[in-house]
């Protein structure tokens, strides 16, 4: 919740008049490195989704960075989160790092609400070899954008002329965009 790019996404978005909840999970309120079971994370994701129902009427996205994403992602592929109309996903973690495989996506087929895909180029978690066939064979609901030369923190090298604020202004951008075209369907 606290994590650098999640505070800059959620101040970038608000500036937009995107509001943000942003929540965590029990082991990290723990500063544990081991991450809570998923039935814990699940109904994690829950909660965070009811709290922001009760406090706005607008259309809701859920989805988070990496873990958080795919934890959001199986509690909707589970039961649809209420008020949830797409999820937005941060650096999915498709696989491990240096053990491309895609077998932590086969729930995403269960979800049914439009899906947003940010992802860096040089995601050690996410092999674009896997990742871009498996969100063509998820359909025309699934959205995936590429940040050139981002690793899964979306820090760019020097050498790639760019900069790390211009990747996440690029994020805020992606993202404010996508979200006002699913909640306006």
């Amino acid at each position: 919740m606290r994590h650098a790019l999640l505070e800059s996404l959620s101040a970038g978005l608000s500036a937009a008049g995107i509001a943000c909840l942003r929540y965590e999970f029990p082991y990290m309120q723990r500063a544990s490195k081991r991450p809570d079971p998923p039935p814990v994370c699940h109904a994690t994701v829950r909660s965070a989704v009811l709290e922001a129902a009760r406090l706005s009427s607008a259309p809701l996205i859920a989805g988070g960075r990496s873990f958080g994403g795919r934890m959001s992602s199986q509690a909707q592929a589970i039961a649809p989160l209420p008020k949830v109309h797409g999820l937005a996903f941060i650096g999915f973690p498709l696989h491990t790092a240096h053990h491309p495989t895609d077998d932590r996506a086969k729930h995403l087929f269960d979800v049914k609400v439009p899906m947003l895909f940010l992802q860096g180029t040089q995601d050690e978690l996410a092999d674009l070899t896997l990742l871009a066939p498996l969100v063509k064979r998820l359909g025309k609901q699934v959205t995936l954008e590429l940040f050139e030369h981002a690793n899964h923190a979306f820090h760019v090298p020097k050498r790639s002329g760019h900069t790390d604020a211009q990747v996440l202004d690029e994020l805020i951008r992606a993202l404010g965009r996508w979200i006002v075209t699913v909640t306006a369907a």
